[in-house]
Order: structure tokens, then sequence, then C-alpha cells
């Protein structure tokens, strides 16, 4: 179906947002009426059914989008890919991945919330990746929806440059149809499912304020067009062609949003927004894609959305389904074919596809051929997540997703000894699916550790073993993110000296550890200022290799060390007994001894918490931050409602979310995200230190 559409008609967009703003009802309705599905069904209906896109039992049950699901449709001419991400930042990685791959996005916003925690994260992506996006004010039949105060908050807290482009005609329970200013028409969706369009006349109250807005619509898009501006400053007419190519060059080229407003579960203005995907989000042909030749020396390639050229994929998303694995892919330049050999960059090796899909969320529609632009799933083809494939003519590797560090940790481990080998299989799974799901054994305890982004993030994959695998687990205490750092410059001068029978050991290096300025990039630095040869060359890879080694535990809890820059500047050698293990040894012990005189310190995941509640809770949302070592950093109140945004440290949030629900009578939702890494008050440190030397000796009593 697809291959025969011109790319210029093809659009790939994804939907994210804030959790709940709607992003799944849209998708259900931008299904409904390209003719996708028949029938509309609810993210929470009663029904039962759930909406299409949330295939996952466990998504239908708690209502919410978990793994991103991707599907096409046609709208008129034009072909529209589509992804629905979560709007959970416990699955961050979801959105990172779908953002990584897609030309556009409809930035999804709620009329009543505006621009919420999750919605500055979401954006944060989709600067990342450089996609331009419309953004959608939605659930504008709710009480207390402000279309204007949204498009404001999209330039205060986003700072974007907002361009409203259409008039809602009525809000709340009045919310009737649509102005589009462009037209100058008004808009009406009749029928069940808001499927007949009616054009009309604008209402006679609403003709004044159209007329206003549509000259601040073309004032505010000749600021940023050149084109536009010169016939706005020359007095010129203008007519509405030059002003929706002017909102197209300006909204591909980053340089304004789109605004415009609906109500996706009362199918209103949705159709209008479709249009507005065709006609100002751009074609795969209209972004830059570079790539990075292997052969020479990492230079960057733009690659042509071109059928004819060399084929290039990028592997974003894996999911094992019953026939094996599924990979989804994006292409960015070629084509490929059932039967061809691609080649994966990773590793060199050469696989046949065995077969090609279309994915419609779960159901998947057999096609023979996909070109430059298509998003596409491969069976049978063994890969990683972010892994490059070409048709082995070209070496071209393209950059991988941005995969932030897991936040939280558990110890797991099956209730049966006979579900061991569902286990490691879910493990395998799961970590291969999800780049932000890690997994390892602790040496020491022998326990099986999963870390994540958030309690949800393990709840759900927990859930998921139970159901997918059979396997019912235990699980300890959730372990916290700690790191280490120092807090001043500590000098080291450690000899290591060991004779046994034959050639013995010796090293001495000397120096300093010092802590790097905040605004540094890597947490760890090594500096070599040996002169005169006291340490020889050979040997200051091993010492670094022993400083990396020293900083995997610090010496206060047991956890990593970061922040820290490490300088040599004198040692001493033996022609005979001194090899790269004796200086490696030497640089861990020499580590130690600057460590503690550096004055170490703990650190401690700070997470940005954002509460909402109504006002007459305010006391206890407030009371119950101070009392988990929250900081505020502002509250505001709106319709009612106070939204409070704090710094808390993870530690003190487990078990939040029954707090608040019992201080607010069940009417108050909070949502968190990592901001930053912040030292430990000293009573939690001590405690801290504490617990760790019971540990150590309870670990040693055991082994003696």
């Amino acid at each position: 179906m697809a291959t025969q559409v011109p790319i210029e008609k093809v659009r790939n967009i994804g939907i994210s947002a804030h959790i709940d703003s709607g992003k799944t009802t849209l998708s259900e309705r931008i299904l409904f009426y390209t003719g996708r599905i028949h029938e509309i069904h609810e993210v929470r209906g009663k029904d039962g059914v759930g909406a299409k896109m949330d295939s996952m039992d466990l998504e239908r049950e708690k209502g919410i989008t978990i793994q991103s699901a991707a599907t096409y449709a046609m709208w008129g001419e034009y072909n529209i890919n589509l992804i629905d991400t979560p709007g959970h930042v416990d699955f961050t990685i979801e959105v990172e991945r779908s953002l990584r791959v897609l030309d556009g996005a409809i930035l999804v916003l709620c009329s009543v919330s505006g621009v919420q925690s999750q919605s500055i994260t979401v954006d944060r992506q989709m600067k990342r990746y450089k996609v331009p996006r419309i953004a959608f004010v939605n659930k504008m039949d709710r009480a207390g929806a402000n279309y204007e105060r949204v498009a404001a908050q999209l330039k205060e807290k986003l700072s974007h440059h907002p361009v409203r482009l259409q008039v809602p005609i009525g809000a709340e329970d009045r919310f009737q149809g649509l102005v589009d200013l462009i037209q100058m028409k008004a808009f009406y969706f009749d029928g069940e499912s808001g499927e007949k369009i009616r054009e009309e006349a604008i209402p006679a109250d609403l003709q004044e304020k159209a007329k206003a807005d549509r000259q601040e619509m073309i004032e505010k898009i000749a600021e940023v067009d050149d084109e536009l501006g010169e016939l706005f400053l020359a007095d010129a007419a203008i007519t509405n062609e030059q002003i929706v190519a002017a909102i197209r060059r300006a909204t591909i080229g980053l340089k304004m949003t789109p605004v415009m407003c609906g109500s996706a579960y009362k199918n209103k203005g949705v159709q209008l927004l479709l249009n507005a995907i065709c006609a100002y989000l751009p074609n795969p042909a209209e972004i830059t894609n570079e790539a990075l030749d292997q052969k020479n020396a990492e230079a960057k390639v733009i690659l042509e959305s071109n059928p004819d050229k060399p084929f290039v994929g990028l592997a974003f998303k894996l999911e094992d389904g019953r026939y094996g694995q599924l990979t989804y892919m994006r292409i960015y330049q070629g084509k490929v074919s059932k039967g061809d050999f691609i080649v994966n960059q990773a590793n060199q090796k050469k696989v046949k596809v065995p077969r090609l899909v279309r994915m419609h969320s779960n159901e998947m529609n057999d096609i023979n051929e996909a070109r430059a632009g298509d998003i596409v799933a491969l069976f049978g083809v063994e890969c990683a997540s972010g892994d490059t494939f070409t048709d082995g003519t070209v070496n071209y590797t393209m950059t991988s997703m941005f995969v932030p560090d897991a936040v939280i940790s558990l110890a797991v481990a099956p209730k049966n000894r006979d579900a061991q080998a569902n286990f490691s299989k879910a493990l395998n799974r799961f970590t291969k699916e999800d780049p932000t799901f890690r997994v390892n054994r602790d040496e020491e305890s022998g326990q099986t550790i999963i870390k994540g982004m958030g309690e949800l993030h393990l709840e759900i994959y927990i859930e998921r073993m139970k159901r997918e695998y059979n396997c019912e687990v235990v699980a300890g205490k959730p372990q916290v993110a700690y790191r280490e750092t120092i807090s001043q410059k500590g000098e080291f001068a450690y000899t290591h000296k060991k004779q046994t029978g034959g050639s013995g050991q010796f090293a001495r290096v000397c120096g300093y550890v010092e802590p790097l300025p905040a605004d540094a990039v890597q947490q760890y630095e090594f500096v070599d200022d040996i002169v005169g040869g006291s340490i020889p060359r050979e040997f200051i890879p091993a010492c670094d290799k022993g400083f990396q080694e020293a900083i995997k535990k610090g010496s206060l809890i047991g956890f990593p060390v970061v922040g820290v820059r490490v300088v040599i500047n004198d040692g001493a050698f033996h022609a005979v007994d001194s090899s790269e293990q004796a200086f490696k040894t030497a640089a861990i012990m020499g580590f130690r001894e600057g460590y503690a005189a550096a004055k170490p310190i703990i650190l401690e995941p700070m997470m940005k918490v954002e509460v909402q509640a109504p006002e007459d809770f305010q006391g206890s949302v407030v009371g119950q931050i101070n009392q988990r070592r929250g900081t505020i950093l502002e509250s505001s109140t709106a319709e009612g409602y106070v939204t409070v945004v704090a710094e808390v440290p993870l530690n003190t949030m487990f078990g939040y979310s029954t707090d608040l629900r019992s201080a607010t009578q069940g009417k108050g939702e909070f949502t968190m995200e990592f901001a930053k890494y912040s030292p430990v008050p000293r009573n939690e440190a001590e405690a801290l230190m504490a617990q760790y030397k019971e540990k150590l000796a309870a670990e040693q009593a055991a082994r003696k």
C-alpha cells in the first residue's frame, strides 16, 4: 500500500505528552477517521475492549501506555506512520527511541493543566533530536479549559514561538467547534463520532475576535519567516496559500510551533489536526539525517531519502513476539525487499530478511518491499536496539539514542526454584528490549539485581514475568543508586612492595585527587603529569586502569565514585620487579589514600516531583513534601487545583503514592523524574555508613 505513495506524501509522526493528556485517545480517533478501525473504544471504557494502541493486557487494566505502538493510516493521499508513546517518565526510553526515528511530532497538552513536568521532558527530547512539532491543546470540554493560557505557557515554560491557528467556539461543557483563522470559517463536528464536518460562517459574536486573532497570527508568523515578513511590511495582500507555506517553512525550520485545539474524547478537532500534519510537518526527504562513515574516520555523511541509493536503516526497538524477535526499523536511504541480505554494522554479520511487515499496533500486515522514509518491522533478524543495517556496499553507522542512567534497583529472585529457567529467559528478553532496564549479579551477596527508571518501571516488569513467563518473583526493598565524591584536594604517595620467592612486585605512584568542576561532562578524568620518566610510559595506562577500578567502589558505602580528577606527577619503578599489575595495584591503593584525605561525601539522587491536588489539600501536600526532606521550588493554583513542584530525595519517595492518596481523598496525583545528585545530610550519611560497616562485617563472618 504505502510503497506506491510518493515520499512527499509520507509523514512519520509521534504523539508525546504528559501522563493523562489524552495521547492514546487521540491516536484512537486518528485511526477511526482514517478508516483503520471501525469503532472507537476508550482507554478505560466500560466495554473493557480498551484502545487499539494499548495492546498489552497490563496497559488496558492500568489505563496507561507502557510500550510505544506503531501503526499507519491513509488520510486522503497521505500515508501517516504514527507512533503512540507512553507519558510516564519510567518508560522514557520508549519516547526517546521513537523521537530518534520520527520526522515530526504532536505535543499534546491538557487545556486545564497546561505545560506539566512531563511535557517539559518530552519537549527536551524533541529538541535533542530536532523534531518539528504541532502543539494540540486537548480536553477543551473540561471545566477550566483555557486555550490561550496554555499557548502562552509554551512560550514561558518551553521557550517556543507559539502561534495560535484556531479560535475555540465556546469552552468547557459549551465547547461546540472551531474557527480556522487561515480560512476564516467555522467548523462543527456532527454525527455520533464527530465524523461529519460542517463548515459554516463564523458566529457573529466571534467575528471581531477572529479578525484580531488572524492579524496577530500573521504578525507572529512574519516575525520568523522572511518571505511573509516582507509582504507584511509592504502591506501587500497575503493569500491563504502564502500563510500555509510560511507556517510550513517556519515549523520545519523549528522557528515556530503551530498551536491547535480540540477534544479527542468528544470527537472535535481531530480531522483539522490531521490536515495540519499533512500541511505543516515535514516529509522524510525534508529532514537532514546524518550517518558516520566508518571507512573515513567517522566523517559525517548526509543520507538521502532516495530508494536508488545504497540501503541504510536503523533498528530502534525490539520486541519478542510469538514468532521470535520483531525488529522495528526506520529506513533512511535505499530500499529493502523480502529475501534481501543486509549487513549489521555492529558485528558485520550478513542476515537475510525472511519477512517484512507493517505494524498496526499488535497486528502485522505483510509487505514485499519498503523504501526510504518507511517505518517497518522485520522478523528473524537478530540485533540489538540502536544497530545500523546497510546493504554491505557502504560502511555507515547512525548515532544511537540517548539512554539515561538507572536511579533505582531491586534484588529479585524467583519464588520457586523450578521457575529459574523462565526467570532468566524473561530477564534476557527485557534487557534486550529496554536499554534502561539493567540486570546484574551482586558477586558478594549472590543476588540478582534489576535496575530501572522508577518504582512503576520495575513493578511492571515483575508483573510481566508473572503473566508472560508464569514466574512469580520475590523482590527485596528498593535500593537507591547513591554515589560518592570528594569535596577537596587529597594527596597520595603510595609504594607497593611485595617480595615472594623469585621476582617481587614494586611500584610507587604519587599525585593527588581533586573534585571536577560541577559542569564537567565526564565523571572521571586522568591526568598524566609525569616528567623525567619516573614512571616509564608503558606503565601509565596500568595506573589509569587501577584508578578506574578504584572508583567503581568508594570506601564510605561501596557505591561508585564520581566527579574526580586523578593526577599523577611522580613515582618510582624497579628495573626487574615493576610490572603492569604492580602499578595497577599501587594506583588502587594510592587512590584510596588520596580519597580518604579528600573529605569524601555521599551523594543521593534528587527527584523533581510535581504534585497536583485540589486546593483544600495544599497544607497536607506541602507538609508531606517537607517531611520527606523536600525543597519546594514553586507552587501555583489554577481552577481550584494546586500544583507544587519540589526536589525530593528518591530515598524518601517510596510509598509516597499511597500516602498522597490517603491525604487527598484519592484526588491527588504526582509525577517524578531524576533531577540531579546532591550531598546527603550528615545524620543520614552516618546511618548509611554504619549500615555498610555492618554489611561488611556480616560478610566477613560468613566467610569464616
